[in-house]
């Protein structure tokens, strides 16, 4: 399975769209600074996460969310 999940800057309420195996291992990776555009917005809190049996599906399911209407819905989800 293929998660795409959606994280949010505790600070700045930035929010960040991504796709992995482990949305939690990766939110780790997120908070460590291993992402150049998320180090400088630590810390991500996860509160969306989708599944997907494969790679080409999340992608699509991602770029959605990364538009302007997925961002959109995503802010409407945000705690």
């Amino acid at each position: 399975m293929v998660e795409v999940y959606a994280i949010v800057s505790i600070p700045s309420k930035e929010i960040y769209v991504g796709m992995a195996l482990s949305a939690e291992k990766r939110l780790k990776e997120h908070n460590n600074g291993k992402n150049r555009y998320t180090k400088g917005l630590r810390p991500w809190e996860l509160f969306k996460i989708e599944y997907f049996p494969d790679w080409q599906q999340a992608r699509v399911r991602e770029k959605f969310l990364k538009s302007g209407a997925g961002k959109e819905f995503l802010k409407s989800l945000v705690p």
